[in-house]
């Protein structure tokens, strides 16, 4: 008698656990973010300015077959279409930020998010009626099928590893593709230069006169003084 009782009341509490557990309300996925200050998959650095490293995310996304469209120099889309099958679509799209980093000049943070759009062959049927005149009210439904893609999906790809071969392709072009060189920011001092001064012609020495040769001065001495032990005539 115990056991068959404990067996009811253990098969009725298992029922109704699972009805509480179907009753609930699953928690919506944007109340079960945390908000955490560690590492995020969506962010990653790079010892490169924000213009280098944006320049290498449209590369990487160039080489992976997206769609590329940079309107500024820190900022870069992608989109990309898969078909996995006939009747589904899905489009990729990639959002890249770049913004200075936290350590140096040089360096820069890049947060990425892709977002997984998916699109369905549905086919819808459109009714119109027609009313006849002559046969009074009489209307006539005419029916006809209508294919086209709508969209059933939208989120955003959480993969961990989806994001890291999008890094590392980034750093891979960051180490091939030449760099640009970023442009000095130091003050340019400014100082008037000295008027250059003409230079003064030097007077030319004047012209020494030749000497007067020992001949001339002599015979001009002997016609002053008459010559010894001549006398003159009373």
């Amino acid at each position: 008698m115990f056991t068959s009782f404990s067996k009811t009341t253990a098969v009725s509490l298992v029922g109704l656990l699972t009805l509480a557990a179907c009753n609930s309300t699953p928690q919506p996925k944007f109340q079960q973010e945390l908000f955490e200050t560690g590492a995020s998959p969506y962010a990653r650095n790079f010892n490169s300015s924000t213009t280098d490293t944006c320049e290498a995310a449209r590369r990487a996304l160039l080489s992976q077959g997206y769609l590329t469209t940079m309107t500024r120099t820190d900022t870069v889309d992608g989109t990309k279409n898969f078909q996995p099958t006939g009747d589904t679509h899905i489009v990729v799209e990639f959002h890249v930020v770049c913004t200075p980093g936290e350590e140096a000049s040089d360096t820069s943070i890049v947060y990425v998010n892709a977002v997984q759009n998916g699109f369905a062959l549905k086919k819808s049927d459109t009714s119109a009626s027609v009313g006849l005149s002559v046969l009074g009210s009489l209307s006539l439904p005419i029916r006809s099928n209508n294919d086209a893609m709508v969209k059933i999906s939208s989120e955003t790809i959480p993969s961990g590893k989806f994001y890291d071969r999008f890094f590392g392709l980034v750093d891979h072009y960051l180490q091939t593709v030449v760099r640009t060189q970023p442009v000095v920011s130091n003050r340019i001092e400014t100082r008037i230069l000295p008027v250059p001064v003409p230079e003064q012609l030097e007077a030319p020495a004047p012209a020494l006169l030749p000497e007067m040769p020992d001949a001339i001065d002599k015979a001009a001495a002997a016609m002053v003084q008459p010559a010894s032990g001549t006398g003159v005539a009373p």
